[in-house]
Formats: structure tokens, sequence, C-alpha cells
């Protein structure tokens, strides 16, 4: 029987290099895919949220926002739901890790020879699933509902890839209130207290135009609001270069942020 110290012979998780963390990373997001394919019930509320934001904002409020134009205004909101779809379905993680940071899973992690992050990257990961889900649930309703694509498959695909990725790094604040905060109730409340001004103080409902000139010049540099611009003109058609560079500015600044927030709560939580 070998008489090596442990730490020699089981590589320490400081010294994992970059392909190894995606490899870990990618193994942890499998496991929280099976988890919602396990259980679906968990998939509801981006089901769910998207139609019923729709169905409202068409139907109950669209002839009053529109002054009767509910095509034009089908064109407006249904690229702006789909950022607030996505925006909503991202408080679900941090709420999700901070349940499961009370049931020890943390601890087993961390006995493994696996990647720091690898838990927190592989919970965002398999969060895509979600974000999928919700998109393609609001795809098919608005098409229902008239909704064209005006431009081609590619602008699509590319407008599908900025909302997950928007998603994606804004749930890092999520991730970071998970590790943080102990009730997973309050998590999902200090994100909706951030969700709820950022999305209605946005041009996702109203035209930039409508708005009062202070609430213009904040609609102008919302991350909500760049994201709803980019997308609208990569599915109606229109300029995208200045809302796209202002999404990845704040798309950069959150991961730059909160990544490393999120990565010290959770040694801190693990430790």
């Amino acid at each position: 029987m070998s008489t090596q110290p442990l730490a020699a012979r089981t590589p320490l998780p400081g010294r994992i290099g970059l392909a190894q963390t995606g490899r870990h990373s990618l193994a942890l997001a499998g496991r929280g895919i099976t988890k919602f394919m396990k259980s679906p019930i968990q998939l509801v509320d981006v089901i769910l949220t998207p139609i019923i934001s729709l169905l409202m904002f068409i139907y109950l409020f669209g002839d009053a926002m529109s002054g009767g134009d509910t095509d034009g205004y089908l064109r407006l909101v249904v690229p702006g739901v789909m950022v607030m779809a996505v925006f909503q379905a991202s408080v679900g993680i941090g709420a999700s890790l901070c349940a499961d940071a009370s049931t020890g899973i943390f601890d087993r992690f961390r006995s493994m020879p696996i990647a720091r992050s690898s838990p927190l990257i592989g919970a965002v990961l398999a969060d895509i699933v979600r974000y999928v889900i919700c998109l393609g649930t609001l795809v098919v309703l608005a098409l229902v509902m008239g909704y064209r694509v005006e431009t081609g498959p590619v602008a699509s695909l590319a407008a599908l890839a900025l909302l997950i990725g928007f998603a994606l790094s804004f749930s890092w604040i999520s991730v970071y209130l998970g590790m943080l905060i102990k009730n997973p109730a309050s998590v999902q409340g200090l994100m909706t207290i951030l969700i709820l001004p950022l999305t209605f103080a946005s041009n996702v409902f109203v035209p930039r135009e409508g708005m009062a000139g202070w609430l213009q010049a904040w609609s102008d540099v919302n991350p909500v609001s760049l994201v709803a611009d980019a997308v609208r003109g990569l599915l109606n058609g229109g300029p995208v270069a200045g809302s796209l560079a202002g999404t990845a500015a704040w798309m950069a600044g959150v991961i730059v942020v909160f990544f490393p927030l999120a990565m010290r709560a959770y040694r801190k939580n693990a430790g």
C-alpha cells in the first residue's frame, strides 16, 4: 500500500488548468440538466411567464399603448418580452444554489479533485436549458399571434444567442446573492427588486420617445433597453452596432464584477 501523501496523489483544485475546468464544468452542467429532465416542474415558470406576459401586454394593454397599431406594437414588444423573460429566468439559479448550500453538496464538491469554480459555472451553463425553453415558447406564441421575423435565419439565431448570453452574464448577480444569503426566498426577492426597475424603466414596452426626458437618458444606458434594441434590430431589421456594443460592455462588466464576488462567497460558504 502506497504511503504517498494524498495531496501528492490528488491534483489540487488550484492547479487545475483551463481545459480541465471546462470539462469539469460541462460534467456538472450535465448533472444540472439531468435534474431538470427528472423534475420538469422546475421548468413551469419559464413556460408560463412568457406566455402570460406576452398575452397580457398585447391583448390587455396593446390598444392603449399602441394607439390602435397592434401590428406595430407586436414588433416592438415581442423582442422586449424576450429580454424580460430570460432576465427573469436568471433569478432561479441563485435561489437553487442557495438551497443546495443547505444540503451539504458543496462540501462534497470541495472534497473532489475538481476546479473550485466548476460547480458554479456548471450550474450557470445548465440554466441554458431554461433559457432555450423560455425563448422557444415565446417564439412559437409570437408566430401564432402574427409576429414575423423580417431578417434572415443567421440574424435570428444571433438574436437568440445574444439573449442567452445576456441572461448567462446577469445570472452571476443571482449566483452571488445565492452564495451570500442563506434564504432562497430572500434571493428571489432581491433579484426581483433589481429586475423590475431595470425592466419597466426601459424601452421594452414603450418607445423611448414616449418617455420623460430624464427617463429617456436612463433608458439610453439601461442594459435592458440596449439588449432589447439589439434584438429588435436583429429580428425586425435596423441598426444594431451601438446597442450591441453597449450590451457587450454591460455583460462584460457584470461578469468582471460578480464572477469573482460569487467565487469568493462560494469559497467562504464551502469552507
